[in-house]
């Protein structure tokens, strides 16, 4: 009955996407005075999740020496997000943008830990504890 929770599943994808999420973030504003770079975005949590939930949380390589997991799926790449404004020097990282693209990503991630915490709760609820 309780060894295939989705829910916690879930809560934990959030929160790793998150943690991509302002990882990308923090590399825009790092290269924000590179010519010639542009700025990389992640797919929603919504698209990566179904596009990866047949997969669930098998374990995945990383690299070609790790013993176990396949290579397949090696999480959501970040792509360049065309619709971004280019500057003359070719650079298309706008601060103020990547400033709401962090706060959405620390948003995200406290919804995922709500989430776990509830659902933490509610389980704990129905084993009489």
């Amino acid at each position: 009955m309780f060894q295939n929770l989705d829910i916690f599943k879930m809560s934990h994808a959030m929160a790793v996407h998150a943690g991509r999420q302002q990882a990308t973030a923090a590399q825009n504003v790092a290269n924000a005075d590179t010519p010639g770079f542009k700025a990389r975005r992640l797919p929603t949590f919504a698209q990566s999740f179904l596009r990866h939930s047949d997969e669930g949380t098998a374990q995945r390589a990383s690299r070609d020496r790790h013993l176990h997991g396949s290579a397949s799926g090696g999480g959501v790449m970040a792509r360049i997000d065309r619709t971004a404004p280019v500057d003359p020097n070719g650079n298309s990282v706008s601060l103020e943008n990547e400033m709401l693209h962090a706060l959405e990503a620390k948003r995200q991630h406290d919804r995922a830990l709500a989430i776990y915490k509830t659902s933490l709760g509610i389980l704990r609820t129905s084993l009489g504890r």
